[in-house]
C-alpha cells in the first residue's frame, strides 16, 4: 500500500502531552503493517489500541515478535512502555476502579495507555454498588490517589458513589457491559453525564484510552505546578 493513506502525527505527544495511537479495528491488515514498518524505520515508539488477537495473529511474525501485545486490551507497543522513565519508587497517583471483572477489558486498556506515557496505576476491581461494602472499605485509600478512573456498565451507579464520597478528580467510562435496556453501555453513559454527584468527566463508552489521555493531562499539570513533589505521594 501507498504511504500517502496514512500521516502519524508523531510530534502529538510533544504538543499536547498525550501520543497519538492507531486505532487498528477500521483499517486494512496492510495499512497497520506499513504503519509499523513505517515507525520501526523511523524508530518511533507507537501504542496500537483495538487490535484484535485474529488481526495480531495476521501480523509478519517479525512485527509479532517486537509487540508488547494484550489481547485482553487489544493493546499493542512498539517499543515498550515509558515507565523507565519514571521514579521507580514512586506510588501510583492513579486509581483504576472497576464495578466489576466484566469491564477489565476497557480498564486495561486505560492502564497500558498510562504505562505508554510513564504512568502506573492501582487496580481495584469488583467494588460495584451491588456490594457496597466492598466499595467503602476502600474509600480512604482511593482519596489518597491524583486522579480516580471509574469503569462500570449496567446503570453506572458507582460513578455517582465515587464522585459524592472523594475529593479528587473522577472520570467515568461507561462500558459496553449488560443487556436488554442496558443498550451496550448507553445507560450507564447516560447515567454518568446525568450524575447528580457534580464534578465528574465523561468519556464515551469503551474509551478507556481517551480516560488515560485525560488523567495524563491532569498528572502532567499538577506536576508542572508542583515540579518537586509528587503530589499526595505520602498519602499511600
Amino acid at each position: 500500500m501507498a504511504d500517502d493513506e496514512f500521516e502519524i502525527d508523531w510530534v502529538r505527544e510533544e504538543r499536547t502531552g498525550v501520543a497519538e495511537a492507531v486505532l487498528c479495528a477500521p483499517k486494512s491488515d496492510d495499512q497497520v503493517r506499513s504503519i509499523l514498518r513505517q515507525a520501526q524505520e523511523a524508530r518511533h515508539r507507537l501504542f496500537l489500541t483495538r487490535l484484535g488477537p485474529e488481526r495480531f495473529g495476521r501480523l509478519p511474525a517479525d512485527l509479532r515478535a517486537v509487540l508488547d501485545y494484550d489481547p485482553v486490551s487489544r493493546t499493542a507497543m512498539l517499543g515498550g512502555s515509558a515507565l523507565t522513565a519514571t521514579d521507580p519508587a514512586g506510588p501510583p497517583r492513579v486509581a483504576l476502579v472497576a464495578a466489576g471483572s466484566s469491564d477489565l477489558p476497557v480498564l486495561r486498556e486505560a492502564e497500558r495507555t498510562l504505562a505508554f506515557h510513564g504512568r502506573t496505576a492501582r487496580t481495584i476491581v469488583d467494588v460495584g454498588v451491588a456490594g457496597l461494602h466492598r466499595l467503602l472499605r476502600r474509600i480512604d485509600e482511593l482519596r489518597g490517589f491524583d486522579v480516580i478512573l471509574a469503569f462500570a456498565g449496567m446503570e453506572g451507579a458507582l460513578f455517582t458513589v465515587l464522585g459524592g464520597l472523594v475529593d479528587v478528580p473522577v472520570i467515568a467510562v461507561p462500558t459496553s457491559v449488560g443487556m436488554g435496556v442496558g443498550q451496550g453501555g448507553r445507560v450507564a453513559l447516560q447515567s454518568a453525564l446525568s450524575s447528580c454527584a457534580p464534578g465528574i468527566t465523561v468519556v464515551n463508552i469503551d474509551n478507556g484510552f481517551g480516560a488515560a489521555c485525560a488523567a495524563v493531562k491532569l498528572l502532567n499539570l499538577a506536576d508542572r505546578a508542583h515540579p518537586l513533589r509528587n503530589v499526595r505521594a505520602t498519602a499511600h
